[in-house]
């Protein structure tokens, strides 16, 4: 009897110690999880419009509001990167059927390291956007360009030329649509709007927001 219950602790240790690992090996793991527990409850309807990508879509809580008329699902998740994106892929796109699917995300992958290239990026990117085509044959991408964020301004070299070559990749590629807010955020001087951002100077506020919902929404499908 002591032996059995010396094997039962042991399981229980190694159980414990692999959900441990798991986890690490598996960011935003717990995110995702709860957008399949919400999805269980609830699935959306198919035909919606798709957002995907990172924190600046999932802290954009009212993006419905934003688009009357349009049904919008929101799976932006952590400060996800490409990568993360593309791990879940199976997860929080495909299994949606969306009539549309908008990425923000690349900004993280830039942030992430300074060995990270403009090129690195967008072949990332690319990854994503073949998944995208492959699965969801005919669905219409928007891609939403970095933003300048003041807090990573010194990155803004990097930032930039990624945008001009994502822009420049889905010039080729059909019913696609890049939508520059990196533009529309810079003071006349060329510098961030500051007030556009919460006190981080990374993620946006309400007027922040409003600019992009302005470029994004004469895109969206009807």
């Amino acid at each position: 009897m002591k032996q059995i219950k010396q094997v039962q602790v042991l399981m229980l240790i190694v159980m414990f110690f692999f959900k441990i690992s798991n986890s690490f090996a598996q960011p935003f793991a717990s995110e995702i999880a709860a957008y399949k527990k919400q999805d269980s409850v609830s699935f959306p309807p198919p035909n919606a419009i798709l957002f995907a990508g990172s924190s600046s879509f999932r802290l954009w809580k009212d993006v419905a509001s934003y688009f009357p008329g349009h049904t919008i699902i929101n799976r932006g998740f952590g400060g996800s990167s490409l990568p993360d994106v593309i791990r879940y892929e199976q997860d929080i796109l495909f299994p949606y059927k969306p009539k549309q699917v908008v990425i923000y995300c690349g900004e993280n992958d830039i942030a992430a390291s300074d060995t990270v290239t403009a090129e690195m990026v967008l072949n990332r990117f690319k990854q994503l956007f073949t998944d995208i085509r492959n699965q969801l044959p005919g669905v219409p991408v928007m891609y939403v360009s970095i933003k300048p964020s003041p807090s990573r301004w010194a990155m803004r070299d990097r930032m930039m030329k990624t945008n001009k070559l994502i822009r420049k990749y889905l010039k080729r590629k059909k019913h696609t649509v890049f939508i520059d807010v990196w533009t529309k955020m810079l003071e006349p001087n060329g510098d961030p709007q500051q007030n556009l951002f919460i006190e981080d100077k990374l993620h946006m506020n309400a007027k922040g927001y409003a600019i992009w919902a302005k470029l994004i929404e004469p895109k969206l499908i009807r």
